[in-house]
């Protein structure tokens, strides 16, 4: 029996043994992940930092803190109230940008970073946008996102930490001033959809007067041209008549003649109710009285003629 009970005293050491090296070998033996960083503390007070790769610690003097994330880190803050200079209740969302690069300071120098870029973020833009109107804050993003990462950036440098972009995600100001701005540029846009068609009717209207002006000038050119043309051929036409009788040697009984022809196709239309005879009429009519009654003549004088002699 004693035999017995001392080779399980002995087997309990050895388990034990076994236990107490593998408790060693787990706290000795770390493995830090890529992008990762590590803080060891040698007996409570800073000692190094690891970096990623294999290491080896002294058990139970080392100390390993929670390791820490060296990538850039984007935290979205709650929407907070800010009032604008003219006293004006708006919410603004806020998205931070950040990384740590130093493990040491964000470990010692503050005992939580996250919400401490959270409140210095609050204040900072309480403090920007404070000092801007509504309108100045809903239009100048890009400045009051430039002045807080410049005011963030240099407060967590201390801490370890760069802030590499801050963005206003949203503002929204109260919902009175959101109807009036939209009622504001529905009739900005009312306005100048009024103006545009103005200016299209403007240049329509011009447009077409000076059509109508061009085609007058054109018309009254060609009415012009047709009537000069029109002239110089009744003029050619009168000449060439006026050169044919000239020729041709009229009688004052041929023209006598030919006036009287011509007086009917005169008071041929339609619309003639009255038929002025000129005074050129009774000229005409002298003249074919003296043809016809040398006619008379001649024809009384051949009869006598005939008269005479006959037996």
């Amino acid at each position: 029996m004693p035999d017995g009970a001392g080779a399980v005293v002995w087997l309990f050491v050895v388990i034990v043994l076994l236990i107490f090296v593998v408790i060693v070998l787990v706290r000795s033996v770390r493995i830090i992940p890529q992008a990762r960083a590590g803080v060891v503390e040698r007996l409570g007070k800073y000692q190094r930092t690891l970096n990623p790769g294999l290491t080896v610690l002294i058990p139970f003097v080392d100390r390993l803190l929670p390791l820490l994330d060296l990538r850039e880190q984007v935290v979205s803050f709650p929407p907070q109230p800010v009032i604008t200079e003219d006293n004006l209740v708006v919410s603004i969302d806020t998205v931070v940008y950040f990384q740590v690069t130093d493990p040491r300071a964000a470990t010692y120098e503050i005992a939580n970073y996250i919400q401490a870029v959270e409140q210095l973020t609050t204040t900072t833009l309480r403090n920007v946008v404070g000092g801007l109107n509504l309108e100045e804050a809903l239009t100048s993003r890009d400045q009051i996102n430039g002045q807080l990462r410049g005011v963030l950036d240099e407060a967590t440098g201390r801490w370890g930490i760069r802030v590499s972009r801050v963005e206003l995600k949203a503002i929204d100001p109260p919902l009175s001033i959101q109807d009036s701005m939209e009622k504001q540029m529905r009739a900005e846009r009312d306005r100048r959809a009024a103006i545009l068609t103005a200016e299209g009717t403007k240049q329509s209207a011009i447009l077409t007067a000076e059509g109508e002006r061009q085609s007058s000038i054109l018309k009254a050119e060609g009415d012009a041209k047709a009537a000069i043309l029109r002239a110089d051929g009744e003029s050619q036409a009168i000449q060439k008549v006026f050169d044919a009788i000239h020729k041709g040697n009229p009688t004052q009984k041929l023209l006598a003649y030919q006036y009287l022809q011509t007086l009917p196709k005169i008071a041929s239309g339609s619309s003639n109710k009255l038929w002025i005879i000129p005074s050129e009429v009774g000229e005409a009519l002298k003249g074919i009285g003296n043809v016809l009654g040398n006619t008379v003549a001649d024809t009384d004088d051949a009869a006598d003629v005939t008269r005479e002699a006959l037996p």
